[in-house]
């Protein structure tokens, strides 16, 4: 082995150098060393005054100890509040029937607003109408007649609106964030809707809706679809790489049925799955929604769908009457609409349900909270039987015992309480004729009005979903219950004590 060379070999010093050095004054040695002390103490102060900020990465290659300094983080952004969605940055494209429009525009009429935009699109020109400024422009889609389509049970006018999302966008409009899909017979909350998109960031690729209420539905064309009557939201960047593609991605399924599913599959060509969020609402049923809209998740209530073929939200009025009614509490307190909140009358041993903005059911007994939270079977599934087994979600049967019945009090009327800040509705007993039951305890039909009491909370949805909290409280008024909803308290539970 060779030895090391001495440090005296790799740096030669003079000889007579190094003898004037050991000459030098011991007080010019000493100026020496303390300037050295203090270059070594300001190198080291810089040094770790410059890495404040930086990763010091340490790693062991092949037994050496290797340091690396990595970039400092760079922060996320903190969102102004100019950034939040606005109704305005969203843009609708509505698929219209010119055979139905005079009917199905008074739908529409009912939740468009001034500030919105969007585009019906028809199959063809309509008459002018004197309440056409109550309502979207109108537009005649675009000619389909290239594309095949060769589904035997469905129609091609499924093309045509396949294809709005992509005609909307082309209308070059400004400011855009999303755009929101929708049928003529479908109701928005347009606010709820705001809610929802302002979790997402629109930059990105987003398609967000939600599935059938029927399990067949779901099963004959997916799970994965967001169905385009109950609505579904692109994001702008997502419609703007849908654009581009889409015309020959509808070459590709002619077999398809409907428009949904031809969106689905560009979809599934983009890469982009469906984000599903439950307060879009295709309603694939029939009958009387009460079950549905009473029991409803926690979530804002988004859209409402199929409105020819279910029964008005509220008795003894027609469709366009009852959802003007539903507009009151939309305006008073939008986030809350159909919030369902469950509590307990210990003193009657009574259970209650408040589905606010709609309806209050009183049940005799003690029901858990599990079983209220799911929907009552009051309506038929897609292919009108009573099979539970049909639905893609838990039901309850509507009980057969004439003293579990429910009372239901509907909505009469509600407002807004600026002193208090409170919302006040009142909910009147819809009348049946029902066996006299003949358990011996409190009989519920005795209250033949419901108040019901609410703070708004527009920022409901800006925290983690949580059922609220509803309080029966003591009143003397004869024939009368009153309520309070809002914000569980520390330690509430729903629970009978």
């Amino acid at each position: 082995m060779k030895n090391n060379p001495k440090v005296e070999d790799n740096f030669p010093w003079d000889q007579t150098m190094r003898n004037h050095f050991t000459t030098f004054p011991k007080f010019l040695l000493s100026s020496i060393l303390l300037i050295s002390i203090l270059c070594i103490f300001y190198t080291v102060s810089f040094s770790n005054s410059s890495n404040k900020d930086l990763n010091i990465i340490t790693a062991v290659h092949d037994g050496r100890e290797e340091v690396a300094v990595a970039p400092p983080p760079v922060p996320s952004p903190k969102p102004s509040p100019s950034s939040k969605t606005t109704l305005h940055q969203i843009v609708f494209g509505i698929a219209a029937s010119a055979r139905l429009w005079d009917h199905r525009k008074n739908y529409i009429k009912l939740w468009w607003k001034p500030q919105m935009r969007g585009v019906v699109w028809l199959d063809k020109g309509v008459k002018t109408g004197t309440d056409d400024h109550l309502l979207p422009q109108k537009m005649i889609s675009g000619d389909t007649s290239k594309f095949k389509y060769n589904n035997p049970k469905g129609h091609r006018s499924a093309i045509r609106i396949t294809r709005i999302v992509s005609e909307t966008l082309r209308l070059d409009l400004d400011d855009v964030r999303w755009f929101v899909m929708g049928d003529d017979d479908t109701f928005f909350v347009p606010d709820n809707l705001v809610r929802v998109l302002s979790k997402y960031d629109h930059n990105q690729f987003y398609y967000i809706g939600s599935s059938s209420e029927s399990h067949l539905q779901n099963i004959n064309f997916s799970y994965g679809m967001a169905y385009g009557g109950g609505g579904f939201a692109i994001s702008y960047p997502l419609a703007k790489a849908l654009a581009k593609m889409q015309d020959r991605c509808i070459q590709r399924y002619p077999g398809l049925y409907g428009s949904d599913d031809r969106i689905h599959a560009c979809m599934a060509e983009l890469g982009v799955p469906l984000t599903k969020e439950p307060g879009f609402h295709q309603y694939d049923v029939f009958g009387n929604l009460l079950g549905l809209l009473s029991a409803h998740p926690v979530a804002p209530l988004v859209s409402i769908h199929h409105l020819d073929k279910v029964e008005p939200i509220f008795p003894n009025m027609n469709r366009v009457q009852a959802l003007t009614r539903l507009n009151i509490p939309i305006n008073l307190d939008s986030a809350a609409l159909m919030q369902q909140s469950v509590c307990y009358d210990k003193t009657q041993s009574w259970t209650v349900s408040v589905s606010w903005g709609y309806t209050v059911q009183i049940y005799r007994g003690i029901f858990s909270v599990r079983e209220m939270e799911m929907p009552a079977r009051t309506f038929l599934n897609w292919y009108k039987r009573a099979d539970y087994t049909g639905f893609a979600f838990n039901t309850r049967p509507v009980t057969r015992h004439v003293c579990q019945k429910p009372f239901v009090y509907y909505l009469s009327k509600a407002s807004y309480n600026k002193v208090m800040n409170q919302t006040v509705s009142e909910h009147v007993q819809h009348q049946v004729s029902n066996p006299d039951c003949k358990w011996k305890m409190a009989d519920p039909s005795r209250i033949e009005r419901v108040g019901v009491y609410r703070k708004p909370d527009p920022n409901l949805w800006d925290k983690p979903p949580r059922r609220n909290c509803c309080r029966v409280l003591p009143t003397k008024k004869k024939g009368t219950m009153v309520i309070d909803v809002g914000v569980c308290g520390d330690d509430e539970v729903i629970e009978l004590r």
